[in-house]
């Protein structure tokens, strides 16, 4: 699989608008860029950290992934995503050795980035991504 670095931490949240006046106003860090992705039903922002990135995403729809992840547990970190060089592969890789997965194939995330989602039984109770940019 090869990881590389910690791409991003996403943090669900209801507002982007109202997280930036945090991670902007208090942390210091700039946006650099509120996407939205039509087909996971979310908002996205993120903000440069060095090597990494803090991914804010705000539900665009009662019944997307985020908005279902917040009725059970609130604002907060939503899932890790760790780079590696090729989704697929790495997919491929994980099936082989018998990880459960949430995605069977790679699929387009912010960005222009190639993400799949492993499933949180499978990795400790961790929503796991990997993406490929």
């Amino acid at each position: 699989m090869n990881p590389s670095v910690i791409d991003h931490i996403g943090v669900a949240v209801k507002s982007i608008d109202s997280a930036l006046g945090f991670w902007e106003g208090v942390m210091g860090l700039k946006c650099h860029g509120i996407e939205e992705v039509a087909e996971q039903k979310v908002k996205t922002a993120f903000l440069p950290l060095k090597d990494t990135e803090v991914e804010l995403l705000e539900p665009t729809q009662p019944d997307s992934p985020v908005a279902k992840f917040m009725e059970k547990s609130g604002e907060g970190i939503h899932h890790l995503a760790i780079r590696v060089p090729d989704v697929a592969a790495a997919l491929e890789e994980l099936k082989a050795k018998g990880i459960r997965l949430i995605d069977e194939k790679p699929r387009k995330g912010a960005g222009g980035a190639l993400i799949a989602f492993i499933h949180p039984k499978a990795t400790g109770g961790i929503l796991l991504e990997i993406c490929q940019r």
